[in-house]
């Protein structure tokens, strides 16, 4: 039996620069485990350029979230 939810909770982003001049990039998924306790990972891109890992819960789109604003559009 497995210890994962069925559907991702979180959307991992590649991040290059900061605030309005940010480019989000989405590289993967995370899964939480049904305990609560942890989750998987799973990266679709490894971003070799310097860019930070952001992890970010999936919500429907909204102004609020950088990842999903004009500049964190790809």
């Amino acid at each position: 039996m497995s210890n994962l939810s069925k559907k991702p909770t979180h959307r991992a982003y590649a991040v290059k620069g900061n605030g309005d001049k940010s480019h989000w990039r989405e590289i993967g998924a995370l899964w939480a485990h049904k305990d609560g306790k942890g989750f998987n990972l799973k990266l679709d891109l490894l971003p070799i350029d310097g860019s930070d890992i952001a992890i970010r819960l999936i919500e429907t789109k909204s102004a609020t979230d950088p990842a999903t604003t004009q500049e964190g559009a790809q």
